[in-house]
């Protein structure tokens, strides 16, 4: 009787196993390992270069120019650092792949305190920069109607975020990372191109007249607030982390080639596109408008008319982009839970309803409160801070176990200071900011 009944279990678990797999090969981040290395490349670019650039002038007059340049500079360096070490780390457990930022999470502290750890702040991190992506597609839309168009009856900002949200209605229905490459492409050219003219176009302006490089605020509090929030400008800049994983999930393995050969040639192509992007945009445009530069440099420039067109419009293209590549991890985290803790079945129907649900969700948020420059402040430090600058660090610190006062010891810990700081100080500023935008703010205008 035993015998007969013995082949059971062991068709049943082939069968759990077939289904797993099927899960798997349906949901957006395991779904597809194809992608090469120049995948890698501009899918950071998209992620990272995003509309946090164009604040940059704006972060600088917060900062003043020696903490500025400096800010700037080290957090490029130790977010590079940072991403190195996540790129590591995504096969580090021989024969395992961690496909996700909170599986990582979880291996280093535990099944249930990785979750909590990692989850919220990389749900925080997606769904705020997908509604600050909101605002800036929808105003630089506005920009580019008020340019193009000046003698037109205006339209209120509320009306182009939903234009810009219609873009997203449709093309978030693309099932994974692979099928928007060429969305994530065309973004990753686009912000470059875009950062190129802002540069280019201020330096041709010259330097303004009476340009001020002083403070803008008069007060002792207020001079350190605008520093805290611009400290938090600059942390939004540098948020390409949270899909990093997800990014190289799509990138095949073997033993013999690991994914983290081509991810890192990807990432370091990356990091030059950042420097020649940032760089020259937050400097220049601080050099030339001072103090007066507006919290998106492009609005600053008010002429030739044609090419601030032309580049509000290669804004709307990457934060259609970048939209979706910070959308798709959530995408991944809502359908894994409906279809494996729900057991909804995977279907088109499911996905049509999950995304759309949220990209209205993103939309109402957005026309709620488009603030721009002060929610990048309060974003930057609450949520990018712990995710970019130092979680990679104490994850690198609980798995790999570097010899204590060692060099990796100190550059992670230091890492973990200064990250630990910026989370603390930049809120603080940016809610601030918040509030007094607020008091001149009409819902839906």
């Amino acid at each position: 009787m035993a015998s007969s009944d013995s082949p059971q279990p062991k068709f049943m678990d082939d069968t759990a196993a077939a289904k797993q797999k099927a899960i798997e090969d349906w949901l957006p981040i395991t779904s597809s390992r194809n992608a090469k290395w120049w995948y890698s490349a501009f899918h950071n670019v998209t992620a990272m270069v995003g509309a946090g650039v164009l604040s940059l002038p704006y972060a600088m007059a917060e900062l003043g120019w020696g903490p500025g340049i400096a800010i700037l500079t080290l957090s490029w360096i130790i977010t590079l650092y940072t991403l190195w070490q996540m790129v590591e780390m995504h096969e580090i457990v021989p024969g395992r792949r961690f496909d996700r930022y909170h599986e990582l999470g979880q291996y280093a502290f535990g099944e249930k305190l990785g979750l909590w750890i990692v989850v919220p702040q990389q749900v925080i991190v997606e769904v705020g920069t997908d509604i600050v992506y909101m605002v800036t597609g929808g105003k630089s839309l506005q920009k580019f109607h008020d340019v193009v168009c000046p003698n037109c009856q205006p339209i209120r900002t509320s009306y182009f975020i939903m234009i810009f949200a219609s873009v997203h209605f449709v093309i978030s229905h693309l099932p994974n990372f692979d099928s928007i490459s060429g969305v994530s492409l065309a973004a990753a050219v686009m912000s470059l191109t875009y950062s190129t003219i802002a540069w280019v176009t201020s330096l041709q302006k010259g330097v303004q007249q009476n340009v001020d490089y002083s403070y803008k605020s008069e007060t002792t509090s207020g001079v350190m607030f605008d520093f805290f929030s611009g400290m938090g400008e600059v942390a939004f800049a540098f948020a390409g982390h949270n899909v990093v994983l997800e990014i190289q999930a799509t990138i095949p393995s073997t033993p013999e080639k690991p994914s983290k050969g081509p991810m890192w040639k990807g990432v370091v192509v990356a990091y030059i596109v950042v420097a020649i992007c940032y760089f020259p945009v937050a400097i220049i445009g601080y050099y030339v408008f001072g103090n007066a530069v507006n919290d998106n440099v492009l609005i600053t420039l008010e002429k030739p008319a044609w090419l601030i067109a032309a580049a509000n419009m290669f804004v709307v293209i990457h934060v259609i982009g970048s939209y979706q590549i910070y959308a798709m991890p959530v995408f991944d985290m809502l359908e894994t839970f409906l279809v494996k803790s729900m057991k909804f079945n995977p279907s088109f129907t499911l996905r049509l309803i999950t995304r759309s649900a949220y990209v209205a969700f993103t939309m109402i948020i957005g026309l709620c409160i488009p603030f721009f420059g002060s929610l990048l402040g309060f974003f930057g430090g609450f949520a990018f801070a712990p995710t970019t600058y130092f979680l990679p660090c104490i994850i690198w610190l609980t798995i790999c176990k570097p010899k204590k006062f060692g060099l990796s010891w100190c550059i992670n810990w230091i890492c973990i200071v200064l990250g630990l700081c910026l989370m603390i100080l930049s809120p603080i500023g940016g809610l601030r900011s918040i509030i007094i935008s607020a008091k001149k703010y009409k819902l839906f205008s």
